[in-house]
């Protein structure tokens, strides 16, 4: 009797409750869903065994905010999920034109945050990014807007006071290579207009209704897209699918 109550007091000690929101989504071969949750209490990968088939299926869709009971074996590096229940879901995210910039700041978010890592702000700058693009009538600023937030919160950020490669004061001009701002001296390209530069210089200060707020026109928004995946394929890595998910101007403009 000793025996079988300690084992179900470990048990328990395995089993834990989380909150999150599905940031990735595959289904293996076998029909396991392995799904990425981003929870206020970091991020966590877990395994629905056999769960394309079964009750689970329906909940761990992309996107959804669901509340999961998993299981940490003892000799298992992914926790497996046992129960999952759907605790939100925005609808309007299927439409083409909101999917693919939910799917861009999710892969963006999965990119940021590490497995452990406890960030409560993450979490619900995140969820209020999903919320934007499911209920703005422009996603793609919202985006654009709530990814520059996150990267921000991540504390990895664009220079923009001085040159990215001299050091001189006041750069205006985009960084071809690194996301970054350059002088007159060492850029190529011609400089941003006042609108983007204004954005590219404050997007992480002002609050996220402050942004929202002050829209860049949207004939300047590609460049600051391509601003924002250099810098981030240099300082953190390759954001799958970046080019599929967000608009581009034509070849040589900024």
């Amino acid at each position: 009797m000793a025996l079988s109550r300690s084992k179900m007091a470990l048990m328990r000690h395995r089993t834990a409750n989380r909150s999150g929101i599905v940031i990735r989504r595959r289904v293996t071969p076998a029909g396991d869903i392995l799904v990425t949750l981003l929870t206020p209490q970091g991020k966590l990968k877990a395994i629905a065994r056999g769960g394309v088939k079964g009750p689970l299926s329906s909940s761990l869709n992309l996107f959804h905010h669901v509340g999961v009971q998993v299981y940490q074996g003892p000799h298992n590096d992914l926790a497996s999920i046992k129960q999952a229940v759907l605790e939100g879901a925005l609808p309007k995210l299927a439409e083409p034109e909101r999917y693919a910039f939910a799917h861009l700041i999710a892969e963006f978010a999965d990119a940021l945050f590490q497995e452990g890592e406890f960030s409560e702000q993450a979490f619900e700058l995140f969820a209020g990014a999903l919320r934007g693009i499911s209920h703005q009538q422009d996603a793609e600023w919202v985006a654009l807007v709530m990814s520059y937030k996150l990267l921000g919160l991540a504390g990895i950020l664009p220079q923009t006071a001085r040159c990215a490669r001299c050091g001189n004061p006041d750069p205006i001009h985009p960084d071809p290579l690194g996301g970054q701002l350059l002088c007159g001296n060492c850029a190529a390209l011609p400089p941003y207009p006042p609108e983007s530069l204004d954005f590219l210089r404050g997007a992480v200060r002002r609050t996220v209704r402050a942004n929202i707020e002050s829209p860049v026109p949207a004939d300047q928004r590609p460049a600051l897209w391509r601003a924002l995946e250099r810098f981030v394929s240099v300082q953190i890595g390759n954001v799958q699918s970046w080019r599929q998910l967000v608009p581009y101007a034509e070849a040589g403009q900024i």
